[in-house]
């Protein structure tokens, strides 16, 4: 499937994007924030099935792909938050379906506080959000000097299979996106030294993520080296009114791409899905045999 690339003017910034599907119902897929990534690395893999049922949008944000970079660099959460929140109006008259990953599950948390009326339902994987200290994986990958071997030894981290960082074509994909002068001079400049600081920034206060009332199906790998679950999806569930969390086994941070049907199969139940008894909050954790605690 060739999967459409357009352009968009949001707020005076030329936004590149995704978009496959029809319908009057939207997905909007936020990726993450590691070198060389964009929406087309990180999403790749979802949008075909997903635009089976639904219109399917996945932007570039700022700083990232192939939408603009600043000159100044001054990357900032209220700069992507409100890119974020134009895109969603420019493309919808009415409340999406929010789907964040890592970087991007924190943008769609904001989102999903500062505007309740553009998100109809939240989708979050392995995402930050919630005030922690910083991991030596996430310091890792943020803190990325271009190389082959540090792009292999990234995916490394990323995955919990090992194998997928001997796919040389794969390697060499994300570590030629990282050294395009635009995005390696944007990337520096994000995630500069310490780095614990802009991780506060992209985290919401537990009052605020308290308020949150929309329905939220969280994802996360059990086996996550980069954003280590007990700190942000188990406190994202306790938090969130509204939540399920789903955790798989043998699974690093890379959920949409180590478990990607499953993953979809879940995505699509929990949008289906209309009837949610008030107050339940329902784990569910996937091993070889998937069980329900209730």
């Amino acid at each position: 499937m060739i999967i459409a690339s357009k352009f968009i003017n949001i707020n005076g910034i030329h936004t590149h994007y995704h978009e496959e599907g029809t319908g009057d119902e939207k997905i909007i897929l936020i990726h993450g924030s590691g070198p060389g990534v964009s929406a087309f690395a990180n999403w790749r893999l979802v949008i075909p099935r997903l635009s089976e049922s639904y219109q399917v949008f996945a932007p570039d944000i700022i700083g990232f792909g192939e939408t603009d970079k600043l000159a100044d660099h001054n990357y900032h959460i209220d700069l992507w938050v409100e890119h974020l929140i134009g895109f969603i109006e420019a493309v919808s008259n009415k409340p999406v379906y929010l789907v964040g990953n890592s970087f991007g599950g924190a943008l769609s948390l904001h989102i999903a506080y500062r505007r309740p009326d553009l998100v109809k339902k939240l989708i979050l994987m392995g995402s930050v959000g919630t005030k922690h200290p910083i991991s030596e994986g996430l310091d890792q990958v943020w803190g990325y000097e271009p190389s082959l071997d540090s792009m292999r030894n990234l995916i490394k981290l990323f995955s919990y299979d090992q194998a997928t960082a001997n796919n040389e074509e794969l390697v060499r994909l994300r570590y030629e996106a990282s050294i395009r002068p635009d995005v390696k001079e944007a990337f520096a400049a994000m995630f500069q030294a310490p780095r614990q600081s802009k991780l506060d920034e992209l985290a919401l206060e537990d009052e605020q993520i308290k308020q949150i009332e929309v329905k939220t199906l969280i994802f996360h790998g059990l086996n996550d080296q980069v954003i280590p679950i007990e700190e942000t999806s188990y406190r994202l569930i306790q938090l969130l009114p509204h939540a399920e969390l789903h955790v798989f086994n043998e699974c690093g941070h890379w959920t949409q791409i180590e478990k990607t049907e499953p993953f979809i199969d879940h995505i699509l139940t929990f949008i289906k899905k209309r009837i949610q008894i008030k107050g339940l909050n329902f784990i569910k954790w996937t091993c070889k045999k998937e069980r329900d605690i209730h």
